[in-house]
């Protein structure tokens, strides 16, 4: 039996709202019985079974701030998308909340297949995923799984196990070091049992430090302002639980990325913190592939990480690419 969650009716989005589309909220269920909160995106006279994308991200945020603007976008251009709240966050369902998951995030994306392929105005031979952030990292796990998604894209990626594991530009990669974090991890465990509840770990960091790293500026400006701020976006407010992401440090993805046959495109900002996560989930992917042919790193020049979230006020995100990767396998 599926929860029954509180859906938002307002338009309370961080993007305006496009009069090129129809926009209903629509919930669906994952195999651990999860509901799901999405918004649907549907080009307006649209006729016949469309093609259809799924979209989800950043990890932290909510499908009200970038998944959501993609979503949208890629509707005005002629696809049926939803933008979904991941299990545990947003307006989807799950207790306790602020919990995340290699496996079940990564089942988010399929259960979004499945009520794709159930729609009746969808193709379902011609479903698509885009992944933002750590979501791009959960896009290509899934395509990696599930044989009905014929393209994904994963924009301004991170691999969460990769970062949880070996830390931010794998400064932390130790045994030593991984063993200390788990450590306090277990430790927290105790106190959150002893106390019946979870303690946040905290979103981005507010106020903002003058010596602040630069990715630590580049979220700030995104997530605690009014550019993309949100009510219900974790990484806005209190963030995960302190121990929410503590099966990433032993639980890799991506393994068997270099066996995707469908069509996978992965972009990156030049200048962002991050690409090292998409150059080098692109490199590991073609690594002995007999599927490269479909494949494509793009980087994106100037572009840093938030950019890809919103265009960061200089149409960062190249849409037209986005649309032509899908028409052309989505075909």
């Amino acid at each position: 039996m599926t929860e029954t969650i509180k859906l938002t009716n307002e338009w309370d989005k961080t993007f305006p709202k496009s009069e090129k589309v129809n926009h209903k909220k629509v919930t669906f269920h994952n195999r651990y019985g999860i509901t799901l909160a999405a918004d649907m995106y549907t080009p307006k006279n649209a006729d016949g079974k469309l093609a259809a994308i799924a979209v989800c991200g950043p990890f932290g945020a909510v499908k009200e701030q970038a998944s959501g603007l993609y979503a949208q976008t890629m509707a005005e251009r002629g696809f049926l998308t939803i933008a979904f709240d991941p299990s545990f966050t947003g307006e989807s369902g799950g207790k306790p909340r602020f919990m995340a998951s290699p496996d079940i995030n990564t089942e988010d994306f399929q259960a979004a297949v499945d009520f794709l392929s159930v729609c009746e105005n969808v193709d379902p031979d011609k479903i698509g995923i885009i992944g933002i952030c750590g979501w791009g990292g959960m896009a290509l796990n899934a395509a990696a799984l599930d044989t009905r998604v014929k393209a994904a894209a994963a924009s301004t990626m991170y691999d969460m196990t990769r970062v949880n594991a070996k830390g931010y530009f794998d400064a932390d990669d130790s045994e030593e070091k991984r063993y200390a974090a788990k450590k306090a991890l277990n430790a927290q465990r105790i106190t959150d049992y002893k106390n019946g509840s979870y303690a946040l770990g905290g979103g981005v960091v507010d106020p903002l430090p003058e010596d602040a790293p630069f990715f630590v500026k580049d979220y700030y400006d995104y997530y605690k302002t009014s550019r993309g701020y949100h009510k219900r976006s974790l990484n806005s407010n209190g963030g995960w639980n302190i121990i929410g992401c503590m099966s990433f440090i032993n639980q890799p993805i991506l393994q068997y990325s270099n066996e995707i046959r469908s069509a996978v495109l992965i972009m990156h900002g030049e200048k962002a913190h991050s690409c090292y996560f998409s150059r080098d989930a692109y490199a590991n992917m073609i690594n002995g592939s007999k599927y490269a042919d479909n494949k494509e790193l793009l980087i994106i020049p100037d572009a840093v990480h938030t950019d890809l979230y919103d265009g960061g006020g200089k149409n960062a995100i190249p849409f037209d690419k986005l649309e032509q990767f899908f028409k052309n396998n989505l075909s």
